[in-house]
């Protein structure tokens, strides 16, 4: 087994940056979900309530974040300073610094509504929920984890699935991965609680929930009931349709390794 891509997603519910390669860092992928779309009340949006998020391209040059969207673009510091807001993701509340100007107009314009784009330095700490982080696990704006692993076989396994339904077959971007793996039976990676990804491991506690951000097209926004309503006829676990596998970095804070496409992936019972 290889990896076959990796992803970053440095604003949450945006669209997401394809690499060759990636440093990673305890948190995940370096600047992977930094940014977050906030309303005025300083709660989290996300493709759930506003798909059109799914239509904000986001690439980084040099020391900048260049978003665009509806023939708008946007740049702003990769690493930006300023006063800091306290804001809210699930149940987190922590303090991030709100970017303003370009980036919030942008957001607000696409979205219809008064928003402001945040920024999580690396100086606040968000742990990985209980019971399955470690002291010292920390996650940046992603729902709960570092990392996320599918494979290409679980992929196709859904799409035969949803080709026999009538349905379309979907793409990987419907899940939102950071670390793609080719080869493996469908579905194997649950099975294993760690993977040797290139030169790191991975904890890998707990398959992923999923929710109607599956059923967004990324390239249009446009929704459907697929792929969650075939999903769920074969992959819950009690009220929960899993996909994907969350994973946590074996990384001390302040230490990262690069991983790359083509490199070899072990799993671990």
């Amino acid at each position: 087994m290889r990896i076959a891509s990796l992803h970053v997603y440095p604003v949450k519910g945006a669209r997401g940056i394809t690499l060759e390669h990636a440093e990673v860092l305890a948190s995940g992928i370096r600047h992977d979900r930094r940014f977050m779309v906030v309303g005025e009340d300083g709660v989290f949006l996300t493709q759930r309530e506003h798909p059109r998020m799914a239509l904000v391209d986001v690439a980084i040059e040099g020391d900048r974040l260049i978003l665009s969207t509806d023939g708008k673009t946007a740049s702003v510091p990769l690493t930006p300073e300023g006063p800091r807001r306290r804001v809210r993701v699930w149940d987190d509340e922590l303090d991030a610094i709100d970017v303003g100007g370009e980036g919030a107009a942008l957001f607000s314009d696409h979205l219809g509504r008064a928003c402001s784009l945040v920024f999580m330095p690396l100086d606040v700490v968000r742990p990985v929920e209980a019971p399955y982080g470690q002291p010292g696990d920390r996650v940046g704006f992603a729902d709960a984890y570092p990392v996320l692993v599918a494979t290409l076989s679980s992929l196709a396994d859904l799409n035969a699935r949803l080709v026999k339904s009538g349905a379309a077959p979907v793409p990987m971007d419907r899940f939102r991965p950071s670390i793609v793996v080719d080869g493996g039976a469908p579905f194997e990676e649950e099975n294993a609680s760690r993977a040797r990804l290139g030169s790191i491991t991975v904890r890998m506690p707990k398959r992923c929930a999923r929710c109607q951000v599956t059923t967004v097209d990324q390239t249009t926004a446009a929704t459907s009931k697929e792929p969650l309503r075939t999903l769920a006829s074969y992959r819950s676990e009690g009220n929960k349709v899993n996909f994907a596998m969350n994973a946590i970095p074996d990384l001390a804070p302040g230490t990262s390794a690069e991983i790359r496409v083509g490199d070899v992936v072990t799993y671990e019972r």
